[in-house]
């Protein structure tokens, strides 16, 4: 309950902090994932996501911004250690008038663990495919998460989950571009199969260039099938 509070006290001083500064969004994304195991060594996963405006400069609202699919098959290497290849498909095209996008996605995760505390290093190449030009990305993400209740987590219990995330954007016809996402999730393992997250993301995006603020209110519901 402490973190549950903590996390709404620090979301209501970031928000009105955010709400008085120039280039800031709040935006809304709800996630529903569907996990599987074909097999120990191999997992596959299935997400929908959409992205919804809910402040900008011009005032609150609720306006739909895109649809995601994604898929993403990762191999265990051993305890420690997975790869994973990931394609995204973006539509933009239904809600705004900006094209979509194509994007596939090479992953290597390794994993460390303290007692309850688990710690992880991700790093993502992407290749973003839009129909004017072609992005290359490089994701970097630190990430911490443990029990709430315990040195393990069981049925009806919580978790959370922080993350430092840096993004660096290069392609021909742009200048590079650099962005910076801190996260903040806590989670509840309702049953077996199912798993409710909640959180924030604030992101600071186009830090060398024009600095825009983006916080994301984000809930995710992922199945175990």
């Amino acid at each position: 309950m402490y973190c549950i509070r903590l996390t709404l006290i620090c979301f209501f001083l970031l928000t009105n902090s955010l709400l008085a500064q120039d280039n800031f969004a709040l935006l809304g994304e709800p996630t529903f994932a569907v996990n599987t195991e074909i097999s120990y060594k191999y997992q596959m996963n299935f997400s929908l996501r959409t992205r919804h405006l809910l402040y900008e400069d011009s005032g609150l609202g609720f306006t739909t911004r895109q649809l995601d699919l994604m898929h993403f098959s990762t191999l265990r290497l051993d305890l420690r250690h997975s790869i994973s290849l990931g394609l995204q498909y973006r539509n933009r095209s239904a809600f705004e008038e900006l094209s979509n996008e194509f994007r596939l996605t090479q992953q290597f995760n390794i994993i460390q663990r303290s007692g309850a505390n688990r710690f992880g290093h991700r790093v993502r190449a992407e290749q973003r495919f839009f129909k004017e030009l072609t992005v290359y990305r490089i994701r970097y993400r630190f990430a911490w998460d443990r029990p709430l209740n315990g040195p393990s987590l069981d049925l009806g219990e919580s978790y959370t989950v922080q993350s430092v995330e840096t993004v660096s954007s290069y392609s021909k016809e742009l200048k590079p571009d650099y962005d910076i996402w801190l996260n903040s999730q806590i989670g509840w393992l309702l049953t077996k199969y199912l798993r409710l997250q909640v959180g924030l993301e604030y992101r600071l995006d186009s830090f060398n260039r024009a600095l825009f603020h983006r916080l994301f209110l984000l809930t995710t519901a992922v199945l175990k099938v």
